[in-house]
C-alpha cells in the first residue's frame, strides 16, 4: 500500500511539471512550501485561484514547517471551496505532517485534490491531452487518482446531514431577510421612528448632493486650471529645449572661437615669416652677386673635382686592400689581447709559485731551526746522562735510585705536582687549539687573497687593453677635428678642396660610429673603476683581518709566523700598485672633457651646413 502511494505521489510531482511554474517542484521538501502548488492552481482557474489569494501564500519559508503548514492549509481550505462549490467529496489531507514531516503520502493526496481541480475547471481538455502526451506508467497512476477524485462519497448519511443543515441556514437567512423588508416598508411613515430616520437621512443626502455638486464644479475648475498648468509647463518645456540648443550653439561658438584664436595666433606668426622672407629678397641682389662669384668659383671646383675623382679612383683601389689590413690587424690585435692575458696569467701563476716556493723556503729554515735547538736539548740530555752515569759508578748515586728529574719531581708537594702537570696539559691542548685556528684562519685568508690576485690581474689586463683602445680612438678623434676645424676655417667655400671632400661626405656616420665606441669603453672603464674600487675595500678588509689575527697571536707560541709576514708584505704590496692604478686613472676626466668640446663642434658644423643648404634653396 505504502509502495503504490509513494508512485502516485511521484507521477503526481511529474505531472505537476508540466505546469512550468517558477517556483522549484521536483522534491517533496520543495513542494511542502507550497509555492509550486499554488502557482499551478492559479494557472487551473484565475478566477477562483484569484492573483490576490496567490499573494497570501509565503514564497520564502526556508525550512520553517510553521509557514509551511500555514501555506498548505490556505490551499487546502481554497481547495475544499472549490470542490463544495462543484459538488464533490474527497478524504482530507493532513498538511501538518506534511510540512512538518515531509509526508510523501499526505502531499500526494493534496496533489490529488490539484489534480481534481484540473480535470473539472473549464479547461479540463487542455489538462486532459497535457496527461496523455506523459509516460504510460505516468498516465496511468494519473488517470487512477482521478478516478479517486471523481468518485462520489458512499456516505449518503453525511450528505443529507449537509443538505439539512444548510435548508436551516437557508430558512434562517429567509426570516431576516422578511424582517429587513417589514422595516423598509415603515420608512416611509413619518409618525415612525424609522420614518424620522428616513427622512432625516433623505435631508443628508440632499445636502451631500449640493456639497457633492460644488465639489464637482470645484474639480471641473481645478481640472480646467490643471490643464493650463499643462500647457504652462508644455510652453516651459519647449523654452527649454530652446534654451538647451542655444546652450550647445553657444559651446560651439565657443569652441569656434577658441580655434579662430589659434589661427589668429598662427596668422601673426605667419605675418613675421612673410617680414623675414620680406627682408631676405631685400638681401637678394647682395645674394646675386655673390652666386655670380660662386659661379666663378664652381668652375674652378668642378676642375678640381675631375682631379679629385681621378684621385678618388686610385683611392677606392687602394680602399679595398686597406679593409684588408684593417681586418689583418683587427685579428692580430685579438690575438694581441689574448696572449697578453695569458702572459698575465702565467706571470700570475709563476708569482703564486714564487711565494710558495718562498714560504716552503721560510719553513725549511725554521725546520732547521728547530733541528738545531732539538740537537742541543740531546746534547744536553746526554750530558746528564752521563753525569748520572759517573755518578753511579762513583757510588755517590745508586743504580735503583731515581734519577735528577724524577728526584726534584719528588721533592716537589704532591698537590703542586698534580697542579704542574694538569696546567701542562691545559698548556698543550691550549697550543694545539690555537695552532688549529691560526691554520685555519691562515688557509682562508690565503685564498681570499688568492682570489683577490686572480681578480686583480684579470682587471689589469683589461684595463690596460682598454686603455690602449681609447688612445687610439682618441687619436682618431683628434685627426677628425683636426679635419673639422680646417673646413670651419673656410666659411665662405662651398665644398672643401682636396682630398677632404670624401672624409667630409663620410665623416658624420664614422664620426657616429666613434662616439658610440667612445661611450661603449667609458662605460666599460668606469664599471672597471668600480670593480678596482669594490676590490680596494676587499683588500682594506682583508688587511684589517690580518692585521687583528697577526695582533692576537704569540710570536713565541706561533710557529706560522713567517706565513703571516708574507702575507703582510702581499698586501702591502697590493696596497701600493692599487695606489699606481688611481694615479693612472686621472685621463678619464679629460676624455669626458674632450668629448663634450668635440659634441660642441660637431653642432656647429651641422648648423653651418643647414644654413648654407637654406641659403642655396632661397637662391
Amino acid at each position: 500500500m505504502d509502495e503504490t502511494k509513494a508512485a502516485l505521489t511521484e507521477s503526481l510531482i511529474i505531472w505537476l511539471q508540466t505546469f512550468n511554474t517558477t517556483a522549484p517542484c521536483s522534491t517533496v521538501a520543495e513542494l511542502t512550501t507550497g509555492a509550486a502548488i499554488s502557482q499551478a492552481l492559479h494557472q487551473i482557474d484565475p478566477a477562483w485561484f484569484s492573483d490576490g489569494w496567490l499573494t497570501r501564500i509565503k514564497a520564502d519559508v526556508e525550512d520553517n514547517w510553521r509557514l509551511k503548514m500555514n501555506n498548505l492549509k490556505k490551499i487546502l481550505q481554497m481547495m475544499v471551496d472549490y470542490y463544495n462549490e462543484v459538488g464533490c467529496y474527497f478524504p482530507l489531507p493532513d498538511v501538518a505532517l506534511a510540512a512538518e514531516n515531509l509526508d510523501a503520502v499526505e502531499l500526494g493526496r493534496l496533489l490529488q485534490l490539484v489534480l481534481g481541480c484540473a480535470v473539472k475547471c473549464e479547461r479540463k481538455q487542455e489538462y486532459i491531452q497535457i496527461i496523455m502526451t506523459l509516460e504510460e506508467s505516468v498516465q496511468h497512476v494519473v488517470m487512477t487518482a482521478i478516478q479517486e477524485v471523481s468518485t462520489v462519497h458512499p456516505n449518503t448519511n453525511k450528505c443529507l446531514l449537509l443538505a439539512h443543515t444548510q435548508t436551516h441556514t437557508l430558512l434562517a437567512e429567509n426570516d431576516v431577510l422578511t424582517d429587513r423588508a417589514n422595516q423598509l416598508d415603515t420608512f416611509d411613515d413619518p409618525s415612525t421612528p424609522s420614518g424620522r430616520k428616513h427622512s432625516q437621512l433623505q435631508q443628508q443626502l440632499e445636502a451631500l448632493q449640493e456639497e457633492n455638486f460644488r465639489l464637482e464644479a470645484a474639480k471641473d475648475d481645478y481640472r480646467i486650471h490643471c490643464e493650463e498648468l499643462e500647457k504652462q509647463l508644455i510652453e516651459v518645456q519647449h523654452r527649454n529645449d530652446e534654451l538647451t540648443s542655444l546652450a550647445e550653439e553657444s559651446r560651439a561658438l565657443k569652441d569656434e572661437l577658441d580655434v579662430l584664436r589659434n589661427c589668429s595666433d598662427r596668422v601673426v606668426m605667419l605675418e613675421a615669416s612673410v617680414e623675414t622672407y620680406k627682408r631676405k629678397l631685400e638681401n637678394l641682389g647682395d645674394l646675386k652677386r655673390q652666386m655670380k662669384l660662386l659661379e666663378e668659383n664652381n668652375m674652378t671646383y668642378m676642375h678640381n673635382t675631375v682631379s679629385l675623382e681621378e684621385e678618388l679612383r686610385k683611392a677606392n683601389a687602394a680602399r679595398a686592400q686597406l679593409e684588408t689590413y684593417k681586418r689583418q690587424v683587427q685579428e692580430l690585435h685579438r690575438k694581441l689581447s689574448e696572449e697578453t692575458r695569458r702572459a698575465d696569467n702565467l706571470a700570475y701563476e709563476m708569482k703564486k709559485l714564487e711565494e710558495k716556493h718562498e714560504t716552503v723556503i721560510k719553513e725549511k729554515e725554521r725546520i732547521i731551526m728547530e733541528r738545531e735547538s732539538l740537537r742541543e736539548v740531546n746534547e744536553e740530555l746526554r750530558c746528564t746522562q752521563a753525569q748520572q752515569h759517573q755518578l753511579s759508578q762513583a757510588g755517590i748515586l745508586p743504580s735503583g735510585s731515581p734519577s735528577h728529574d724524577n728526584l726534584a719531581a719528588e721533592l716537589i708537594p704532591i698537590e703542586y705536582r698534580e697542579k704542574f702537570i694538569r696546567l701542562q696539559h691545559e698548556n698543550k691542548m691550549l697550543r694545539v687549539q690555537q695552532e688549529e685556528y691560526e691554520r685555519e684562519k691562515i688557509t682562508a685568508l690565503q685564498e681570499q687573497l688568492e682570489e683577490a690576485h686572480k681578480t686583480r690581474s684579470e682587471l689589469d689586463t683589461e684595463n690596460r687593453l682598454s686603455r690602449e683602445r681609447i688612445t687610439e680612438l682618441q687619436q682618431q678623434v683628434e685627426d677628425l677635428q683636426k679635419a673639422l676645424q680646417s673646413q670651419a676655417a673656410k666659411p665662405d667655400d662651398v665644398s672643401v678642396p682636396g682630398p677632404l671632400a670624401p672624409i667630409q661626405r663620410k665623416y658624420p656616420t664614422e664620426l657616429l660610429l666613434l662616439a658610440l665606441k667612445l661611450d661603449e669603453l667609458m662605460a666599460a672603464l668606469k664599471k672597471k673603476d668600480d670593480d678596482m674600487r669594490a676590490m680596494e675595500e676587499r683588500y682594506k678588509m682583508y688587511l684589517e683581518k690580518a692585521r687583528n689575527v697577526i695582533r692576537a697571536l704569540d710570536p713565541k707560541l706561533n710557529p706560522a709566523t713567517a706565513e703571516i709576514q708574507a702575507l703582510r708584505n702581499q698586501l702591502a704590496d697590493r696596497d701600493k700598485q692599487i695606489v699606481n692604478l688611481e694615479v693612472n686613472l686621472p685621463f678619464k676626466s679629460f676624455s669626458q672633457a674632450r668629448l663634450r668640446e668635440y659634441e660642441e663642434k660637431l653642432i656647429v658644423t651641422a648648423w653651418y651646413n643647414k644654413v648654407k643648404m637654406k641659403s642655396w634653396q632661397i637662391i
